[in-house]
């Protein structure tokens, strides 16, 4: 009989028992993932009725996988750009929570008696929450399509990224045992660069890279290339000293920008499912009864903070922020638990040789508890809001809802801002490139011609040679290259007061270079010699080829932009929102077997039926949008709609399908407001007679009136003086009605 490897006896185990786990809690209407963490306990080395694991490190390298995986298609979902759009609440809230929930930690650590490094590890551990279980909840209880969710998955990134700062602060607390400022600058500021190096080659590289392979590209080979790029990320992640999950999420975000990214969605699928189910088993693995009995004074108390904590930090963050009530409260509900990064920074603690040993059992027996919690949070949120509104006073829910609105109304963009957020952009991605290009001249360029050359002048001429060369078309767009708008011809001429300014922009770019240059020739040569030679370089090459690099650098530009926009999503085209009435878009796919397909716009009805709106309708490489009430759909076809919550939610369970973003199309269909004054020629016209749906080839989906909000108003509604007029249409054309 020929001898069969631990590992597929283990995984034979453990996707036995927990198929039969599952299918219990699929009966009892439980979700998967406590089913799972059941499977791990049972197939574990503390449960002697049924037959044991033998390799569990075999299990908890599958189960790192399962986590790289689920963060991968986390990114394939929240790109980038959708993060900066949301980052200012996402960002607000999470950090405003992270900093709440270390404090509570080590207080509660201290208010057990336990060691200072104890109570401080306690405080990283509860302060990030479980990506990969948020999700899991999210999918098997149908509130993607939840305006909340946006947010909640625009902190989780935001609590990640924290989670590594953390442990690179918690490793400086535990070596020197005082606080390190200077290294917690450093790595914020390492984070920051690789982050943004990534991102920027990435956008350049890999879009032109699969559409020049996508005639050659099958769905088998699709998936093995998105698989390799996602590892081959989290290996450089890894190399920079990131985590894994991180890198994995970055990889992701890049291809969430390609025309592709629905297709590899849906092809890596099954493969985050299956490792991520091994990822859930490998936590209940590490349950153990006696310990978890032993402690479970602490592991009540500190759930009871994790839960109540995160709660109460995560609402007072997204209140701060400037979100609704219900959607504060949703947010922390969904929030409260902890999971993988928790384990990490709990291991963390023990490979140090810092924290107790009873830290690690708390923080898993905690993780369990709040895991097996997290999906009856999410459904009380709801339940919780309607009971605590009416208690709190009037005064307070007034407050709320004007600063609600006050923050979320879309404020058209400064002349300044537009400039100011224009040079930084161009200063930032080009000084990112640029010191990229040094670094990777010194590092392996210089080596290696020190290796081939004798002597030290050469070998340094040479790399300063190349290295000048490769940045220049950087350094020109960093420094030269006019950035002059029509906001900038605004600000010049129409106050005198902005030259000053103005000049000073230019000033710091020129100021910038000056810097990056001198920077490069002092590492290869000496101070006196980078001081002597700064000017000249500058005036030699960029002023000499100055048409050349401009050219050259306009095509690097333009091809950047191209593959950054080419698949670009209506929620991150400069769109509005509609949060203080709980109302926004949601997106959907056709099923081929269902049976909306075939009927048109006016035998569904699904407006009288649901008070939805449809934006716009996808078909292939054709957008439809405003579409009329005689349009039919057909299978695959992807749609906008604007709704509630409760309204989208009764619509989702109708189609029985996830929803899935995206456009193309010439016309970038946006939510934008018009105001009715004397510029707009709309005031006494209904809806229908105003011909805006011909104009704009929109949808009016709300009006603001006297402190009133209209949602989805009647086309015979009479427009009135200041009236602030929701409309989801092209863009362009909205813009035309305001002149």
């Amino acid at each position: 009989m020929s001898h069969l490897p631990a590992q597929i006896h283990d995984l034979a185990l453990i996707l036995a028992i927990a198929g039969v786990t599952t299918l219990l809690f699929k009966k009892l209407k439980q979700p998967v993932v406590l089913g799972y963490i059941l499977a791990g306990l049972l197939v574990g080395p503390n449960f002697a009725l049924l037959p044991t694991i033998s390799d569990t490190a075999g299990i908890k390298v599958w189960a790192d996988i399962g986590v790289i995986f689920l963060l991968f298609s986390l990114g394939l979902e929240f790109s980038f750009k959708k993060l900066v759009k949301t980052g200012g609440t996402s960002g607000v809230t999470g950090i405003f929570e992270i900093i709440c929930m270390v404090g509570l930690g080590f207080f509660t650590g201290k208010l057990l008696g336990w060691p200072t490094m104890d109570c401080i590890f306690l405080g990283g551990i509860i302060a990030i929450s479980s990506t990969t279980i948020i999700i899991r909840a999210f999918d098997e209880l149908g509130v993607k399509t939840r305006k909340f969710a946006g947010l909640v998955m625009g902190v989780l990134v935001i609590e990640d990224v924290m989670a590594v700062l953390l442990m690179v602060l918690l490793s400086t607390l535990a070596v020197s045992r005082e606080f390190a400022g200077i290294e917690m600058l450093y790595s914020v500021l390492k984070l920051v660069f690789f982050l943004a190096l990534w991102f920027i080659s990435g956008i350049f590289l890999i879009p032109g890279f699969l559409k020049w392979g996508r005639k050659l590209m099958n769905d088998e080979t699709l998936l093995v290339i998105s698989l390799g790029l996602c590892l081959l990320m989290v290996v450089l992640a890894t190399y920079a000293g990131f985590s894994a999950p991180l890198g994995a999420f970055i990889m992701g975000s890049i291809l969430a920008e390609t025309p592709q990214a629905e297709k590899i969605e849906h092809l890596v699928q099954p493969v985050k499912n299956l490792f991520g189910a091994i990822f859930f088993v490998s936590v209940g693995l590490l349950i153990e009864p006696k310990l978890l009995i032993q402690y479970i004074g602490p592991v009540l108390i500190v759930s009871a903070v994790v839960i109540v904590g995160k709660t109460v930090n995560v609402t007072l963050g997204a209140l701060i922020s400037g979100q609704p009530l219900k959607q504060s409260i949703q947010a922390g509900m969904s929030l409260a638990q902890i999971g993988e990064f928790s384990f990490i920074i709990a291991t963390l603690g023990v490979k140090l040789q810092v924290t107790s040993q009873y830290l690690y059992p708390i923080a898993v027996g905690v993780s369990v508890i709040t895991t097996f919690t997290t999906p009856y949070m999410i459904r009380l949120a709801d339940p919780f809001f309607n009971w605590l509104a009416p208690r709190l006073p009037m005064k307070w829910r007034t407050a709320i809802n004007q600063y609600s609105t006050g923050a979320q109304t879309i404020q058209a963009e400064s002349d300044w801002r537009i400039v100011l957020r224009s040079y930084l952009v161009v200063m930032a991605t080009n000084s990112v490139v640029v010191i990229a290009l040094i670094f990777l001249s010194t590092t392996y360029l210089l080596p290696l011609l020190h290796n081939s050359i004798p002597g030290t002048a050469y070998p340094a001429i040479i790399t300063f040679v190349i290295t000048l060369a490769a940045t220049a078309p950087f350094l020109w767009g960093l420094a030269i290259r006019r950035l002059h708008s029509l906001a900038y011809r605004n600000l010049w001429l129409d106050k005198k007061y902005n030259h000053g300014p103005l000049v000073m922009l230019e000033v710091v770019r020129n100021l910038l270079l000056v810097v990056l240059v001198g920077f490069m020739v002092n590492l290869l040569f000496n101070t006196l010699v980078a001081l002597v030679a700064i000017l000249p370089v500058i005036g030699i090459v960029l002023f000499v080829f100055a048409r050349r690099l401009n050219s050259f650098y306009a095509r690097i530009e333009k091809r950047f932009l191209s593959n950054l926009h080419q698949r670009e999503q209506m929620q991150s085209s400069g769109s509005g929102d509609l949060s203080p009435w709980d109302a926004h878009i949601a997106y959907f796919t056709m099923p081929a077997e269902s049976t909306v397909v075939g009927k048109s716009l006016q035998q569904l009805a699904w407006r009288e039926h649901f008070g939805i709106n449809i934006a716009y309708i996808e078909r292939g490489s054709i957008t439809i949008a405003a579409p009329a009430r005689t349009d039919v759909l057909y299978p695959f076809d992807k749609i906008a709609v604007i709704g509630t919550d409760v309204q989208l939610e009764q619509f989702r369970i109708v189609l029985e399908t996830a929803t899935l973003p995206g456009q193309n199309g010439n016309e970038e269909i946006t939510l934008n407001k018009i105001i009715v004054d004397e510029h707009t020629a709309l005031r006494g016209k209904t809806i229908r007679a105003s011909g805006i749906r011909e104009m704009t080839n929109g949808v009016v989906v709300g009006i603001e009136r006297g402190g009133r909000r209209i949602l989805n108003p009647d086309s015979t509604t009479v427009f009135e003086w200041d009236d602030i007029v929701w409309i989801v249409g092209d863009r362009k054309k909205i813009d035309n009605l305001k002149m």
